[in-house]
C-alpha cells in the first residue's frame, strides 16, 4: 500500500469516525430532552391511596406519586370543566381570558395567546393528543396545540362513551343511569380506548421527542366501569364514606344548587333527599371509576418503561376539578367549596425528588411555568402561574401562601350564559377559606363568607358576621384584587 492510499484510507476512517460521534452526539442530546406525560383526570377528588383514603384502589397512581411529589393543597381555577382546562392550557386565570362557563373558547378573547401544547410544539415536540384535554365538544377543542389531529376529544354520546348495556344505550338519549357496572372489557368504555390509542402514539413516537396528553373521562358522571371495578369494593365499605348532608351554618343559600348534574339522569328525582341506598351506589360507582382509571394509567406507564423512556420523561397528573359527593348534600361540582376545587396533583420524573408530600398552597395555572423550567428553563412573563420547580427539586417547601377559586352564580348561568350576573371569589389558605361574592356588572362585593380550614370544623360554620374578623376579611379581599388585576 502506497503512501497516498494509507493517508486516503485515514482521512476516510477519520470522517466516519467523526460522522459517528456527531450522530452519537445528536442521539445523546436529544434523549437529554425531556418528554412529557401530560395525564388529565375528569372530576377526581384526592380519594386515592396516595392521599390517605383508606377505601380507594389505586395502586398505579399511589406508585406514581412515591417517585415523584404530591401536592396536598392543590386547587383548580374553576370547579368547572371548560374554564378550568381552558386556564391551565394557556396559563392564564379566568378573568384574563373571560372563560368562566362552559360557553366560551378562550381564543374568543385571546386569538393568539401560546397554549402549552402549543409551546412544546414551537420547540419542535411532536405534540400529540388522545382523550379529553380540552372540554367536550368540537367547538372547544385547539387544533394549532397538536402536531397532529386529536384522537377520541370529541366522542359525543357513541356507544362505550358512557354506557354499553342496550338498555341505557340509546341514540340521543345521554343520561340514562347515574351508574353502570357491565362484564365487558376495558376498551369497550371510553377510557380504555383511550388507553390503548394512547399506547400506539407511544409507540409510533419513539423516535421524537414528545408532549403527549392523555385525557381520561371517568370519574365524571355517569360512573361506568367494568364489572371486574366494581367488585374490588363491597358495598358496605361505602357507609364511612358517607358525607354530612348539613350545609354550613349561615352560608348563603345561593352559594350552592340542587346537584342539577346528578338529577339530570333518569334514576334520581329532581327533587328531594337522595336515599341511603342510592348515594352508597353513587358512591360505590365513582370508586370503581377511580380504580378503573387507575389501571389504565398502569398500562400506560408500564408500556412507557417497556419502550425505554420512562427515566427521560416529566409526568404530570391531575384533575380538572374536584366534586362533592354528598357533602352539604350536594353532588356534582361548581361551587367554591373544597371538594369541588381541591384536587389531585403529582409531578414525577427526571431529576425530580421522589416520595415527597408537599403542602405549600398550589393551583393548576402554575403546571404551565413548572413544565417549562423543568424542560426549557425559561419562561414567558405573561402568565399568571408560578414555577414549583423549587419544590420539585427539594429546594423548597412553600411557593405561595394561598391559592384563589371562582364560580358564577346563579349556578344555569355556568351552563348557559357567556356574562354571568355574579361571580364568587374564594382565596384558601392555610388555616381559611374566604369567598367574596361580586355583582358582575359594577363588581361591587354583596356577600362574603369565611371558613376556618385548619381543625375538625373546616367549612362548617361561616363565620364573616364576627365583627373580630373584619380586618382579616378585608386583607383577604385586598389579595382577591391584587390577584384579579
Amino acid at each position: 500500500m502506497n503512501i497516498n492510499s494509507s493517508i486516503c484510507n485515514l482521512k476516510f476512517g477519520l470522517f466516519f469516525h467523526l460522522l459517528f460521534l456527531s450522530c452519537s452526539n445528536r442521539d445523546e442530546a436529544k434523549e437529554q430532552i425531556p418528554n412529557v406525560l401530560f395525564i388529565a383526570i375528569d372530576d377526581m377528588l384526592p380519594v386515592l391511596g396516595c392521599y390517605g383514603n383508606s377505601t380507594a384502589l389505586t395502586p398505579n397512581i399511589d406508585t406514581l406519586a412515591n417517585q415523584g411529589v404530591l401536592f396536598m393543597n392543590a386547587y383548580c381555577q374553576v370547579g368547572l370543566s371548560n374554564p378550568s382546562r381552558a386556564s391551565l392550557m394557556t396559563g392564564m386565570r379566568p378573568d384574563e381570558i373571560k372563560v368562566w362557563t362552559l360557553k366560551p373558547h378562550f381564543r374568543e378573547e385571546k386569538p393568539n395567546v401560546v397554549t402549552l401544547p402549543q409551546f412544546y410544539k414551537e420547540k419542535g415536540y411532536a405534540t400529540r393528543a388522545v382523550g379529553k384535554i380540552y372540554h367536550d365538544g368540537a367547538y372547544h377543542q385547539d387544533p394549532v396545540s397538536w402536531s397532529n389531529p386529536s384522537v377520541l376529544s370529541v366522542t359525543r354520546d357513541g356507544r362505550g362513551h358512557k354506557y354499553v348495556l342496550p338498555e341505557n344505550y340509546m341514540p340521543k338519549r345521554s343520561k340514562a343511569t347515574t351508574t353502570e357496572n357491565a362484564n365487558v372489557q376495558d376498551t369497550a368504555y371510553i377510557d380504555g380506548k383511550v388507553c390503548q390509542a394512547a399506547i400506539e402514539l407511544l409507540n409510533q413516537l419513539t423516535d421524537s421527542t414528545f408532549f403527549l396528553a392523555v385525557g381520561f373521562r371517568r370519574p365524571h358522571l355517569p360512573f361506568s366501569a367494568p364489572k371486574k371495578y366494581w367488585d374490588l369494593y363491597e358495598r358496605e365499605m361505602f357507609k364511612k364514606e358517607l358525607k354530612n348532608p348539613r350545609r354550613p351554618a349561615r352560608a348563603p343559600d345561593f352559594a350552592f344548587h340542587n346537584s342539577n348534574e346528578l338529577r339530570g339522569y333518569e334514576d334520581i328525582g329532581e327533587l328531594g333527599v337522595i336515599r341511603e341506598e342510592k348515594q352508597l351506589e353513587l358512591l360505590h360507582g365513582y370508586f370503581a371509576s377511580v380504580s378503573y382509571i387507575d389501571a389504565q394509567i398502569g398500562k400506560l406507564i408500564a408500556e412507557l418503561k417497556r419502550l425505554g423512556r420512562y427515566d427521560n420523561t416529566i409526568i404530570v397528573l391531575y384533575s380538572d376539578n374536584g366534586f362533592h359527593l354528598g357533602d352539604f348534600g350536594l353532588w356534582g361540582k361548581t361551587t367554591n367549596y373544597e371538594a369541588s376545587v381541591n384536587i389531585p396533583l403529582i409531578f414525577c420524573g427526571k431529576g425530580i425528588e421522589q416520595g415527597a408530600i408537599n403542602r405549600s398552597m398550589v393551583e393548576l395555572i402554575d403546571i404551565y411555568p413548572t413544565l417549562i423550567d423543568l424542560t426549557h428553563g425559561e419562561m414567558k412573563s405573561s402568565h399568571d402561574g408560578i414555577s414549583l420547580l423549587p419544590i420539585l427539586k427539594g429546594k423548597s417547601s412553600k411557593v405561595k401562601s394561598y391559592a384563589l377559586s371562582q364560580i358564577v352564580r346563579p349556578y344555569q348561568d355556568a351552563i348557559n350564559s357567556r356574562s354571568p350576573d355574579s361571580m364568587g371569589y374564594s382565596l384558601r389558605t392555610e388555616k381559611y377559606r374566604y369567598i367574596e361574592w361580586r355583582n358582575t356588572k359594577n363588581m361591587s362585593v354583596f356577600a362574603r363568607e369565611l371558613y376556618r380550614m385548619d381543625d375538625a370544623l373546616s367549612e362548617k360554620e361561616n363565620i364573616s358576621s364576627d365583627i373580630k374578623n373584619e380586618a382579616l376579611m378585608d386583607q383577604f379581599s385586598d389579595i382577591v384584587n391584587r390577584i384579579r388585576k
